[in-house]
């Protein structure tokens, strides 16, 4: 089986819909395979995905809980968990490629801006824009 290419904003996408698609599942407290999620959303093997996205879904939902607090503290006027999904998906697997990763900050930001552009509300990207420029 020839192995499928997958560009990095293609990854990008992918990984967010996946952890995105994990919180949903939590949300509803229903029990989930991470691994069957990821191979759904990447429609390919699990053992297939690439490296570079196993590892950002796994350590952010692995850290979730130690990510979210950072959030929380840079929006006062906020609380993180009533963000949609989606929101919370983008932003936290953005603080995760940055810390984690050690992505640069500009291009994350770029990333993000542009899944919230595409998945999100019309004006949200400025809110996703404006706190990662604030905690990266």
């Amino acid at each position: 089986m020839e192995a499928v290419f997958l560009s990095r904003n293609k990854e990008h996408e992918l990984a967010m819909i996946s952890i995105y698609d994990a919180l949903t599942y939590s949300a509803m407290n229903e029990e989930f395979s991470l691994e069957d999620i990821m191979a759904t959303v990447f429609d390919m093997p699990y053992e297939e995905i690439p490296l570079f996205s196993k590892t950002l879904i796994i350590k952010t939902l692995a850290h979730i809980n130690e990510i979210k607090p950072i959030f929380q503290e840079k929006m006062p006027k906020w609380n993180f968990d009533r963000l949609n999904l989606l929101e919370q998906a983008i932003l936290l697997m953005s603080f995760t490629h940055a810390k984690e990763e050690k992505g640069d900050k500009k291009v994350i930001i770029d990333v993000a801006v542009r899944l919230a552009k595409k998945y999100l509300d019309k004006d949200d990207y400025k809110f996703v824009n404006a706190i990662l420029d604030n905690i990266l």
